[in-house]
């Protein structure tokens, strides 16, 4: 027993196991869709992983991803449609987990306005903020109703989209999001509906991921970091009330209604198993921008997503 006690007492006066760190940079300011990573801090699953994660804003939106790419950054919060361009130009990133499993973007349009679907677009203006991407996505719901992108046009509102929309400027916006930007100009007494780009032609795809240098990656780091998240995301799950009062709790910033809305509407949304790989999904989306012309071919899922939990 005596020696029982003293490797005890020993054990009880090591030092803490040094933590390994990671800088996790994201895709936009702190809003419900980042649920996960915040909870997962608060509650100490980070931690727990032997993990001590620098959670990041950016100052430029477009840029995570390539400072992710260059290596300044463990882990960026990217979109997959974006990837698959980036991935084309030849910046050496993969996607490694999923935040949001569904599509959060949209077709918006006012909701007591003169277009009723897609086809009353024609002749008329569409907001957007960031060229590429959008357009082969506009051009596909477009195209499901006879339009073609020549046929309306296309104005830079510089991520202006429901101020534009509801001062008039554009008719329509594209690349909102429908946990957002609905809700924004419900509360603002404007009402938005919503185009769901997954029902009007556009295969579906994980709205948000985490992106990573292939060349450059712990696997074993992201790994636990991705198992972190998806304890957090259960939590969230299981306790949507409690869950709120954390996330929101970290900023008086997130304590209003724009945020307590989104986060209802975000929450069914995050990806329960966020290391899991859907290889048909990004197969299907890598084909679809070539149909598109936006890229001239395919590469091989295990060039854009992997599994790292796999490896």
């Amino acid at each position: 027993m005596k020696h029982i006690l003293t490797a005890a007492a020993l054990l009880t006066a090591s030092p803490a196991m040094a933590q390994d760190q990671m800088t996790v940079l994201l895709d936009w300011f702190i809003n419900p869709d980042h649920g996960p990573l915040i909870v997962a801090e608060e509650l100490g699953y980070f931690a727990d992983q032997g993990l001590e994660v620098e959670i990041i804003p950016p100052a430029d939106p477009s840029a995570p991803p390539r400072l992710v790419a260059a290596g300044q950054a463990d882990l960026a919060i990217s979109y997959q449609p974006n990837l698959h361009l980036q991935v084309q130009e030849g910046l050496p990133l993969v996607r490694v987990g999923t935040l949001v499993a569904t599509p959060l973007s949209c077709l918006l349009v006012l909701a007591d306005g003169p277009i009723e679907t897609p086809a009353d677009l024609r002749g008329r203006t569409v907001g957007f903020s960031v060229a590429g991407v959008e357009e082969a996505v506009l051009s596909a719901v477009l195209g499901t109703h006879g339009v073609s992108l020549e046929e309306i046009e296309l104005v830079n509102v510089n991520f202006s989209l429901s101020p534009s929309l509801m001062s008039g400027q554009v008719d329509a916006v594209i690349g909102a999001f429908r946990n957002f930007e609905l809700n924004q100009m419900d509360i603002e007494g404007v009402p938005g509906r919503c185009f769901y780009l997954e029902e009007e032609g556009v295969p579906s795809y994980d709205e948000l991921i985490y992106v990573a240098n292939p060349d450059r990656m712990d696997t074993d780091m992201i790994a636990r970091f991705l198992t972190a998240t998806e304890l957090a995301t259960q939590y969230i799950v299981n306790n949507p009330e409690a869950s709120w009062e954390i996330f929101s709790g970290t900023s008086a910033e997130l304590q209003d209604e724009l945020n307590a809305r989104a986060w209802v509407d975000t929450l069914p949304r995050f990806a329960l198993r966020p290391a899991a790989l859907d290889a048909g999904r990004y197969a299907r989306f890598e084909d679809f921008l070539v149909e598109s012309g936006m890229i001239a071919s395919a590469n091989p899922v295990d060039a854009i997503a992997i599994d790292v939990t796999a490896q």
